[in-house]
């Protein structure tokens, strides 16, 4: 149902408003939200919350509904971006007339007289319209992933049988479904939800991870980082590093995500990955040797140095199964300056330069500073941005002048 003119009108009119006060609008919608229905914390990343990536990132998502609000359409590739994580977490209809009203409420509360009755009027229906287009992908989403074989609808229970470390700090876990049943296929690049319940937290704790491992299992592989040099320190990578063993059991979401390998393509690929960031990239490799492509491959990974880097060996032999592969390493303080490895320091546009040509399909997955760079440079290089795809670490934020949600 299309939006009324008067309605387009004010909602577009105030786009610049929530461009300067988007993130102190949604910081106050989160905290009256949890306040009001608590129990939506065992949906949303606390981490996420406390470090304000999720405020920035739902600030930009409503600033480019305002901007775009008679053209939502421009808008479907990252709303379905957004609705795979919603799947994957379980966010449900029912949940997004709470989010519309505590949303209004801090449109209202931060703008104070600014905000008219008839711009929240405005806003409620243009909400109404933009939730709606969520709701219908989602419920897409939820049907195909319920349908599939081996597939399920929110969370399943499995069970942890094998865990094996990657590096100092990548360690795989080998998951199977409790029931038996085989695992759903996926398309390699995409990941899973993990729901945990550690007895200390009141509510659960969920996290998405990287599939590492080509799909056509019986199990699924993540390979988690454990994150102990920040504050706070990653509540669930560090519980599943620590206490969860061979034979415990997790809940599991059926894999998701827009990130992911055209197998089916005949151009140049590059995977590049910086640290953790080599997980999707890991099942990307696999699959490519799975399907005997002859496709021209380069690998590009950065690591900080030697005893961070997994899936050295793995990735190595993938490679060389590969007719027309290359595997590039470096490191940014390595622990041998003339060890085994391709580079030192960070990757940098010479290499790029030398190792990927304008038509390279590249797929970037790593930290947010990584990310911005490495997009950066291969933008500068002439690389079609249609050829320039990536994953992020938690919410999607922007990388540069271009609004990513």
């Amino acid at each position: 149902m299309a939006l009324p003119k008067h309605v387009i009108d004010i909602v577009k009119s105030t786009a610049p408003i929530l461009e300067v006060h988007g993130v102190t609008i949604t910081s106050v919608f989160y905290k009256n939200m949890f306040s009001n229905h608590p129990e939506l914390l065992n949906i949303f990343n606390h981490a996420n919350q406390s470090q304000g990536r999720q405020q920035t990132a739902l600030a930009n998502m409503v600033y480019m509904a305002a901007k775009n609000i008679d053209r939502l359409e421009e808008l479907l590739p990252a709303v379905t971006q957004v609705a795979y994580k919603h799947r994957g977490l379980g966010v449900k209809p029912e949940h997004y007339p709470i989010v519309g009203k505590h949303l209004l409420e801090a449109i209202k509360e931060v703008l104070g007289d600014s905000a008219t009755d008839e711009i929240i009027n405005a806003w409620a229906e243009a909400y109404g319209e933009i939730a709606q287009v969520f709701i219908n992908i989602e419920a897409n989403m939820y049907r195909k992933a319920e349908e599939q074989e081996g597939g399920w609808e929110d969370f399943k229970d499995f069970v942890v049988v094998e865990k094996v470390k990657e590096s100092e700090v990548i360690t795989s876990f080998y998951l199977k479904a409790k029931d038996g049943k085989p695992v759903p296929t996926y398309k390699p690049g995409q990941y899973i939800t993990i729901r945990v319940h550690i007895p200390e937290e009141t509510y659960a704790l969920n996290r998405q991870y990287s599939l590492s491992v080509a799909p056509g299992n019986e199990y699924f592989r993540i390979s988690v980082k454990k994150e102990e040099e920040f504050v706070p320190n990653g509540k669930v990578s560090n519980y599943l590093h620590h206490n969860i063993q061979v034979g415990d059991t997790v809940e599991v979401s059926t894999p998701a995500g827009d990130f992911y390998l055209d197998v089916n393509a005949e151009d140049h690929v590059a995977l590049i990955s910086g640290g953790v960031g080599i997980t999707p990239m890991m099942s990307m490799l696999e699959s490519l040797v799975q399907n005997k492509t002859s496709q021209k491959v380069t690998f590009i990974h950065s690591a900080r140095n030697e005893a961070v880097h997994a899936f050295a060996e793995e990735a190595s032999k993938l490679v060389s199964e590969l007719d027309k592969a290359e595997y590039i390493v470096g490191y940014e303080k390595p622990l041998n300056i003339s060890g085994n490895h391709d580079f030192t320091g960070y990757i940098n546009k010479d290499l790029l330069i030398a190792k990927i040509d304008k038509n390279t399909v590249c797929y970037i997955c790593g930290p947010v500073p990584f990310l911005r760079n490495v997009v950066s440079m291969l933008t500068d290089i002439g690389v079609e941005e249609e050829n320039i795809r990536y994953e992020f670490f938690g919410p999607a934020l922007q990388l540069d002048t271009k609004v990513t949600v």
